[in-house]
């Protein structure tokens, strides 16, 4: 005869693991701290919106603004270079070129907007590499210049891309709502914050000419308190987080602006930032490398910072009587794994937005020490290393704050079972 006694373990209490008060109110503290200096820094650096002269590149015949229409292609074709209709505004059928200029590929538009809406223009390229091409029914954007005379003309300036863009942006707001729901709306309205930031606030402080790292850090800080505490919610979890995360940035700051002066990096390897020394003499374009530097920083240490405080929360809750030393070491080998897969991914995505660069140096039969010293590269690898030693120091810094402050939750003793619950099989 057996006998099977069905027996019950403890099991854990379900309120919130309790919490020390003092190093709570110390991270409130500091953050609501570093909030306040970050408030008084928009308002110390807040831009004051003076006029700027448009750049000459940017300019129209009359020196203002490039305004653009829209119109669609009626049909594109190979034909005598040099017709005299090209880029006017007709009304009638294009007049031919005369034969012997070579041939080109000339593009009748219907123009859909502005005062010239209803007529139609004429584009013409050279064939070659580098060319747009055109199809039957293709929407673009032309631009419209009147000169002294009065004369209008249109050119190709781009393809028109609002509806694709605009198709793309639902898709990524409906998915991300039907996974993280509320969490992913939030997320969204973050991300509508942080691009507000960077409009109102980086950029024409940065145009005034206002010093970039306390810009940089300012906006930085004012995204993060906004990202993460409408994403994550307000809670002790994601102040530990953001704490992380604003100490983290300040340290790839430091680290930026000295790999910066130590490479001798200035900037102007790029196409636009060599454009914007030369128009806009009031910035520093040291200044606008570090800024770049800071704020690329921002999405991967948020990401980082955030999944260890929630790992450290989460062993907490389930921990019984762990130690805060075990669930520090615990959590830290989380975040070994997270940090290889970030370090990587980091690098191979400031490879493979210099991959054209990368082609052009492959060809030139340079050395490979001569590649990597060039500024253009040096720039990716000095922004690949930055980044990468914040996000390997961001985890046990984080994780250090999040195991003080959740402190492992007790265990509670299961009520006990009645005997006539219990049951004997012979």
């Amino acid at each position: 005869m057996e006998r099977v006694t069905h027996h019950h373990s403890q099991g854990l209490s379900s309120g919130p693991s309790p919490i020390d008060p003092l190093p709570a109110r110390i991270v409130v503290g500091l953050l609501a701290a570093i909030g306040a200096a970050v408030v008084a820094g928009a308002v110390w650096l807040w831009p004051s919106h003076q006029h700027v002269d448009i750049p000459m590149p940017f300019q129209n015949a009359a020196g203002g603004a490039v305004s653009t229409q829209s119109a669609h292609v009626l049909s594109s074709g190979l034909s005598d270079c040099g017709s005299p209709s090209a880029g006017q505004v007709l009304t009638t059928a294009p007049a031919p070129a005369s034969a012997g200029a070579g041939r080109c590929v000339q593009t009748l538009l219907a123009i859909d907007s502005g005062p010239n809406a209803g007529a139609n223009t004429l584009l013409e390229f050279s064939p070659g590499p580098g060319q747009p091409e055109f199809a039957a029914g293709d929407r673009i954007r032309v631009t419209r210049q009147v000169d002294a005379e009065g004369a209008t003309s249109y050119a190709f300036y781009d393809f028109e891309r609002g509806w694709p863009l605009v198709g793309l942006a639902i898709a990524f707001a409906v998915v991300i709502a039907a996974v993280a729901r509320w969490r992913g709306l939030l997320a969204m309205v973050g991300i509508v914050v942080a691009f507000l930031v960077l409009v109102v606030f980086l950029l024409p402080a940065l145009r005034d000419g206002a010093p970039a790292v306390p810009v940089a850090l300012v906006a930085s800080a004012a995204i993060l308190y906004a990202v993460i505490f409408l994403a994550h919610g307000v809670n002790l979890r994601t102040s530990a987080a953001l704490l992380g995360t604003l100490s983290s940035l300040l340290l790839a700051a430091g680290l930026s602006w000295a790999a910066i002066k130590l490479a001798h990096l200035t900037g102007l390897s790029d196409e636009q930032n060599a454009a914007v020394s030369a128009y806009l003499g009031s910035v520093s374009i040291s200044g606008l490398l570090l800024a770049g530097f800071i704020i690329g920083s921002l999405g991967v240490l948020n990401d980082v910072t955030v999944t260890q405080a929630s790992t450290v929360f989460e062993l907490a809750h389930v921990g019984g009587t762990t130690s805060r030393r075990a669930i520090f070491l615990s959590a830290i080998r989380v975040g070994r794994d997270h940090i290889a897969s970030t370090v990587y991914t980091l690098v191979l995505a400031y490879a493979g937005s210099s991959l054209p660069l990368l082609l052009l140096f492959s060809v030139a039969n340079r050395s490979l020490g001569d590649v990597l010293t060039s500024e253009s590269v040096a720039i990716e690898l000095v922004r690949s290393a930055v980044g990468g030693i914040a996000l390997a120091l961001s985890v046990p810094l984080t994780t250090a704050i999040a195991a003080v402050l959740a402190k492992p939750a007790e265990i509670s003793p299961a009520p006990a079972v009645p005997a006539s619950s219990r049951h004997n099989q012979t």
